[in-house]
């Protein structure tokens, strides 16, 4: 979000150096003698907006806007010592300042001048005999709040001189020859942004003017400069950046990239020039680390530019801790802090610094070294092997000199054509940079995410670190010692209270901020780059919830046959559902030479545009300042009246610029409307804080205009409503932490909540069967000491699946995504002796001696397991026979005390097989595969005659196999191809409200998006799934939006897809960027249908119509996001709509009227005479170009009506839907009606079916049996398959083929 108030580019600019007066006292009484004198600095002026103000109008009205952007609400006094203040004049004779004795400089509260003082001349201030070079350095300074502000300073050299009784005076004697002393002033420049190239440009043009100026004008001027500042807006993120002319140059200020990444204004190759890849890396580590940094340079300037190198190297996250680059003489004492700091100071303190405190990480820019305080090496762990190794390779890539790009270049011969250039280059080498390092930060912390859990913000870390390499373990977790300290400083005004000598990554706040913002699901670069460069296979594990085990393909590492790539299934076209293979997509092998970089690219993906803004006003005058206003006003006007509505991200710069520059002139209302206008062009930019601000200051005059406004008067009312919202949620972005085991005993609720935490199984079912096992025989209750017994035996079994050395005999025969879950101790079998190993597939047999391996059965080819016994001596030990389908005799193994429980399990997984293969559903495996995981868990922590039965508990899928036949019909087994889950990341289903499926683009890069085909999925609550619908792999993490129910879906194009919501909005998702940042918030109430006109005139645009459930009608022009017109019909809940013949539908509750485009009812159809006792009526119909055909049907009726269009007076036909209470939705496929409908089956339970329709012979073709709740939803894909969509209790989505 933006700030509070309207961003400028100047926050104070404040004069240092010494006065006049203090100058002439120094030069009466002191010889230099051929050295320098240092003084003490002084603040001489301080120069802050609002510089002109209008404090009433002609007719006598208060006017309180500052013409200025400015932060004026938080603001506080300074005041000076008791010494006068002089300026100097050419002549030498003093002038006396405006700053005097008693004056108080108002300055911003978060710039402490004491310490500015010392910072604009951070070697100290000397008089000296020959006159110095200009030179610049860089500020930052941090509030308590942690809010930064940051500074540029010019120093320049003026001679000292002055007269006195019209004779020359040197050192209180009169001489006829002239002494030629100099001082220095510094210039400093504040911003709230680190321009710190844009401000450096700014100063050289300032300076230049002040070396041909007289000293009498150097206050003027000062201020004359400030205030041409404070009129540059800051451009909001995107592709427009904002230029102004600052002669001799002209000064671009580059906008953000995006919302979430802060302003790049400097050169991001610098490190790169000073240090080799491995010391880049090894400072790196030294930040993730929260180490005590000092970086030491003979240059004041390169400490702030690469110390704010490496802050956006590891973004997104952030330093937490005192960040001080430059550090005065006088401040050295800070480096003593016991507490995590990145300081600066002169590379001529490196030897006092390493000699006094022990623990620092001491970087020496100029040498290109990293070393220690207390050691000659620095001893940290390096960052993780894998990471490291890209890093370095691309880092060798970096093209990072400019002269070589212009070698084929002649001479430019204008400046900013030259400079022009040299940015454009700059540009390109930072883009691959950021990239670079936002690849290194995702592969060192890309599966965090796997180890969160969201619905209760945890973080299992120890899981996390066991899925780590044994050699990185050092890097992400470290012994550490730490102490308790209060440090204040007056720098950065900061109260610390934790002090570390060396801190685990995973312990850090820099890491803590950054797993707030992944349980936050903040979609940011980081969270783009990791989804693009995530594997196949690792997209289609979040389609399936199992343990994680490694994979064959994990162990073998084997290179991928070319028959078996990704290429071969990923078309532009629907897939082959019959290919079981599907679901078993081997991972995409990506060499770290080839791939590629533009995945997760920081680079903006829209060309750089630039605005100029008008030249200054000369004089410092209200009626100048806005003429300004109303230039630059006229401008923006010009430029959004010119932008093209497809650019609507241009568009929306533009009125955020308007708005921006309306509310400093003081045109409130006009500012609102632009804002307004942010809501149809990039919602990602609006400045919901400033907007409140805004609002809060609008005079009851003003408020009155804008109530008269019914747009402005909606987004009134949504600033307030958002904003009450907003104070509500926690300060902090929400907890986070780390799983521990109970320590008390544990009840049903806290139960589910610990198992949850800890990353086993989320489904509520599966962990109340789970309570149940555990609880048997006792109170319903799971003590301390079981549960870890319990986790310690999971873990433990997992760890030894993992660590199973399978022989390449055995990896042959196993499928690419296949992994060992269990493995029995070494038993005696019909096939000789060996360890049984179980899959999610399939039972095999290791035998010992020589490797080899056997093929028991895959759980689909079971026919019968059952125990027996085997005679051994005289003694009969149980055995396990299981029969098969492809072997005549049993497979019989002596699993002794073991055998109880793989019968147990081996049952479940056959079961789950089979249920799995009838309802094409591999969800139903995988969850047989965690119950037969949790049995074995339950029996090797409770360890009692019990166990067994206690396990029992778990068999889910083989009770309900013996309680109620699930036999699948034949019609829908042969019709239904495949289902899938997406309410799989949660904890209990999601109804699928709506679905709607998106066809490739051909020409469209998968980068961009646009290559597969998609499913759009919209579950409860606002979230918005994505689907590849090549794969049925979910694509990418749900996209919330609003957080009511969504209603409808409708593809415009291929850049808008409209979402209508419960709340009143339109949503509007770009499909390629997979974003929302556009709605329409036209409708008074519920939006409850979408449908599209493409019209054949060539002056008329394609047009999208939107219904409400009030019976509003809103006719939009698609490129502009325009109301063309709107008007209301009169029906009970306006439920859909369609167009006909250049006439549009529309369904109600109550009755279907045909509506011409201005809004009249040209007829009216009313329910049926046997229907209209139906309380809730009509709920869905369809319109038939071909046979002129009008299908409707009932809520509460199992039946569906046609009419004759051209007359609604016929009788019409009715087809009975058997078994059916009501239709809930209907689609049009080929000559067939598919009507989703909600039923009851023989025993009371809740069903949902799917009618085929002959539309010739009104007749039902086929009755699918295809949720165990109500069907919400039907989507058709390309007339090949049809998608459905379940509600609540089932929550799955069918693919269903087509004939």
């Amino acid at each position: 979000m933006a700030d509070k108030s309207p961003s400028g580019l100047l926050e104070a600019c404040v004069v240092a150096g010494v006065s006049n007066e203090r100058l002439k006292e120094l030069c009466l009484n002191v010889s230099l003698a051929g050295r320098d004198l240092l003084v003490e600095a002084e603040v001489l002026q301080v120069h802050a907006p609002p510089f002109v103000k209008k404090e009433s109008s002609s007719n006598g009205v208060h006017q309180d806007h500052a013409l200025a952007f400015s932060r004026v609400q938080r603001r506080r006094s300074f005041k000076k010592r008791d010494r006068p203040v002089s300026t100097i004049t050419e002549s030498g004779k003093t002038n006396e300042s405006a700053v005097g004795v008693s004056d108080d400089l108002s300055v911003p509260q978060n710039i402490d001048l004491i310490a500015l003082q010392q910072l604009c001349f951070p070697d100290g201030l000397r008089i000296t005999n020959e006159c110095g070079e200009d030179s610049y350095h860089f500020l930052v300074f941090t509030d308590v709040f942690g809010t930064q502000t940051h500074g540029v300073v010019a120093q320049y050299c003026k001679p000292i001189q002055f007269q006195q009784d019209n004779m020359m005076h040197k050192n209180g004697y009169q001489s006829s020859k002239l002494q030629r002393l100099y001082t220095t002033y510094s210039i400093c420049v504040i911003s709230k942004y680190p321009y710190y190239n844009a401000l450096r440009d700014c100063l050289s043009c300032f300076l230049l003017q002040l070396k041909t100026s007289r000293m009498s004008e150097f206050e003027e001027q000062v201020k004359e400069f400030s205030a041409k500042l404070a009129l540059v807006p800051i451009p909001p993120p995107g592709p427009l950046h904002v230029v102004f002319n600052l002669r001799p140059l002209r000064i671009e200020l580059p906008s953000r990239l995006d919302v979430d990444r802060p302003v790049l204004d400097l050169d991001l190759h610098l490190p790169f020039l000073c240090f080799k890849p491995k010391q880049i890396l090894q400072i790196i580590s030294c930040i993730l680390m929260e180490q005590r940094v000092v970086f030491l340079s003979t240059d004041w300037a390169k400490l702030t530019l690469v110390a704010e190198c490496f802050m956006i190297f590891i973004h997104p996250l952030r330093w937490q801790h005192p960040f001080v680059p430059v550090l005065s003489c006088q401040m050295l004492d800070f480096i003593m802090a016991p507490t995590a700091f990145l300081m600066g100071c002169h590379t001529h303190h490196f030897q006092e610094v390493a000699e006094e405190i022990d623990d620092l990480v001491l970087i020496d820019i100029d040498q290109g070294t990293v070393s220690s305080s207390g050691s000659d090496r620095l001893n940290l762990p390096d960052v993780p092997l894998t990471a490291r190794d890209c890093f370095i390779y691309r880092a060798r890539e970096l093209q990072l000199h400019y002269d070589l790009d212009l070698c084929h270049a002649g001479s430019r011969t204008d400046i900013n054509e030259l400079r022009a250039h040299r940015r454009r280059w700059q540009h390109k080498v930072n883009s691959v940079i950021l990239n670079v390092t936002m690849e290194l930060i995702v592969n060192i912390f890309s599966e965090v995410c796997e180890f969160l859990n969201y619905e209760h913000r945890v973080f299992n870390s120890e899981e996390f670190l066991r899925s780590r390499e044994t050699t990185d373990h050092t890097f992400y977790k470290r012994v550490n010692k730490c102490s308790y300290i209060q440090f204040y400083t007056r720098l950065t005004l900061l109260y610390l209270t934790r002090a570390c000598v060396c801190l685990q990554v995973l312990d850090t706040h820099i890491f803590h901020s950054f797993l707030r913002d992944r349980l936050n699901r903040k979609n940011d670069a980081f969270t783009r780059m990791q989804l693009n460069i995530r594997s196949e296979t690792r997209r289609l594990r979040t389609m399936t919830e199992s343990p994680h085990r490694h994979t064959r393909e994990e162990v073998s590492r084997k290179t991928l046959r070319p028959e078996n790539g990704l290429n071969n299934r990923l078309g532009k076209s629907m897939p082959n559902l019959a290919d079981c293979r599907l679901l078993t997509l081997p991972v995409r092998q990506i060499s770290v030479g080839t791939m590629s970089l533009q995945s997760g690219s920081w680079g903006p993906s829209r060309p750089i545009r630039t605005f100029n803004l008008p030249e200054f006003p000369p004089p410092l005058s209200y009626q100048y300042v806005q003429k300004y206003y109303v230039d630059l006003i006229g401008q923006l006007s010009r430029a959004i009246s010119m932008a093209t509505p497809d650019d609507s991200a241009l568009l929306a710069r533009y009125y955020y610029l308007r708005g921006l520059v309306n509310s400093v002139a003081g045109r409130r209302v006009d500012a609102l409307g632009d804002f307004q206008s942010l809501y149809k062009t990039d919602m990602d930019i609006f400045p919901a804080e400033m907007l409140n601000t805004l609002v809060e200051s609008l005079p009851a005059d003003e408020r009155k205009l804008a109530d008269q406004r019914p747009d402005l008067k909606r987004l009134i009312s949504r600033v307030k409503k958002d904003n009450e919202r907003e104070r509500a949620r926690p300060m902090d972005g929400g907890t986070v932490k780390r799983f521990e085991l109970p320590k008390k005993h544990l009840h049903m609720e806290d139960f589910v909540r610990r198992v949850q935490e800890s990353g086993i199984v989320k489904d509520l079912g599966t962990i109340q069967r789970l309570f149940e096992a555990l609880t048997v025989g006792q109170q319903k209750q799971v003590d301390p000491e079981t549960f870890r017994f319990f986790y310690s035996f999971w873990k433990e079994t997992e760890a030894a699946a993992q660590d199973v050395d399978l022989p390449a005999v055995a990896l042959e025969h196993l499928e690419s995504d296949e992994c060992v879950y269990k493995l029995s101790s070494s038993v005696k079998t019909s096939h000789g002796v060996g360890k049984i190993a179980m899959t999610q597939r399939r039972l095999f047999l290791l035998t010992e001696g020589r490797p080899g391996y056997v093929e028991i059965t895959k759980f689909r080819d079971i026919e019968d397991v059952k125990i027996s016994s085997a005679p051994f001596l005289l003694l009969r030990i149980p055995s396990l026979k299981i029969k098969t389908s492809f072997r005549k005799e049993s497979f019989e193994v002596n699993l002794k005390s073991e055998c109880d429980l793989w019968h147990l399990m081996i049952k479940e997984m056959w079961a789950g097989r089979k249920m799995a293969d009838d309802h094409k559903d591999p969800q139903f495996m995988e969850q047989a595969l965690t119950n037969a995981l949790l049995m074995d868990a339950v029996v090797g922590s409770l360890q009692s005659q019990k166990a067994i039965y206690a396990a029992s508990k778990l068999a889910y899928f083989d009770k309900m196999k013996l309680e109620v036949p699930m036999m699948v019909p034949k019609t829908t087994s042969e019709t239904l191809k495949h289902k899938i889950n997406p309410s799989l990341d949660l904890t209990s289903p999601q109804a699928v409200d709506v679905l709607l499926y998106t066809p490739g683009q051909l020409g469209v890069s998968e980068l961009d998006g646009g290559a597969n085909p998609k499913l759009w999925c919209a579950l409860s609550d606002g979230k918005v799934l994505v689907f590849d619908a090549a794969s049925w792999s979910m694509q990418q993490n749900s996209v919330q939006v609003g957080t009511s129910r969504l209603n409808c879906m409708l593809a415009v194009n291929q850049l808008q897809l409209w979402i209508g919501s419960k709340d009143s909005f339109i949503y509007i998702i770009n499909p390629r960027s997979v974003s929302c940042n556009k709605q329409l918030t036209e409708h008074r109430g519920e939006v409850t249908g979408l449908t599209l006109e493409e019209r054949t005139d060539k002056f008329n645009q394609t047009v999208a119509y939107s219904c409400g459930e009030d019976g509003s009608v809103i006719v939009w022009d698609v490129s502009s996001l325009q109301v063309r017109r709107q008007f209301r019909v009169s029906c009970d809940r306006l439920q859909s709509i369609q167009v006909h013949n250049g006439m549009l539908w529309c369904c109600g509750r109550d009755c279907v009227m045909e509506v011409r485009r201005n809004g009249t009812v040209h007829r009216k159809m009313s329910l049926p005479d046997h229907l209209l006792s139906s309380p809730r009526g009509f709920s869905s119909f369809l319109l038939f170009n071909e046979s002129e055909q009008l299908w409707a049907g009932f809520a509460d009726a199992g039946e569906l009506c046609v009419w004759h269009c051209r007359d609604l007076n016929k009788p019409f036909i009715r087809i009975q839907l058997k078994d059916c209470a009501g239709v809930v939705c209907m689609i049009k496929v080929k000559s067939q009606i598919w009507v989703g409908c909600h039923g009851r089956s023989a025993a009371g339970k809740a069903r949902g079916k799917i009618y085929v329709v002959n539309t010739d012979r009104y007749t039902v073709e086929k009755e699918l049996v295809a949720h165990t709740d109500s069907v919400q939803t039907l989507c058709s894909a390309e007339d090949r398959y049809v998608l459905s969509g379940a509600a609540q209790d089932d929550g799955k989505i069918g693919i269903w083929k087509v004939e």
